[in-house]
């Protein structure tokens, strides 16, 4: 089973960003990373991790730059790491950066999807996220199979 529980932003100023998410939704400060080739502070909801980061170097920022502000990447919590790297290889994802290390540390294993958004894996988890945060009775009320959403709008083309 794989849960999301990780966000990633890349911003300009990431302390006046996390005291936006601080104030306007009552997240928590968790951490704050200054590495070689990023920097930035760690929130949580008590379920979903939120890293604020500002990146220092282009090798790591990815394919659009230590420049470029937005959503940057997404995490996985997985159960099984080699499991979940062979799924997500198997359905076309390639290994971006990262390796899983020794189980009471944490880590990362960076692949990119098949439009190049970057997604994290973990079987470790994130601070201040929770693996298990819905219990099944709220997780049933959110379960909605039969909305659809209207797609005709959007003008897909088929790539041969």
């Amino acid at each position: 089973m794989s849960k999301l529980r990780h966000i990633a932003l890349s911003v300009e100023d990431p302390w006046a960003t996390a005291a936006f998410y601080m104030d306007a939704f009552d997240m928590k400060k968790v951490g704050e990373v200054d590495a070689s080739f990023v920097l930035g502070v760690y929130l949580s909801d008590g379920v979903v991790n939120m890293a604020i980061l500002r990146y220092k170097t282009d090798e790591l920022a990815g394919p659009r730059g230590k420049d470029w502000f937005g959503i940057h990447h997404m995490g996985f919590w997985v159960d099984d790491i080699a499991t979940a790297q062979a799924k997500v290889t198997e359905f076309g994802a390639k290994y971006f950066s990262g390796e899983p290390k020794e189980e009471n540390n944490f880590y990362e294993v960076k692949y990119t999807d098949p439009d190049g958004i970057i997604f994290d894996i973990t079987a470790n988890g994130w601070a201040g996220a929770a693996k298990d945060g819905i219990d099944s009775s709220a997780a049933k009320k959110l379960d909605r199979p039969d909305l659809k959403a209207d797609r005709s709008a959007l003008k897909l083309e088929k790539v041969a």
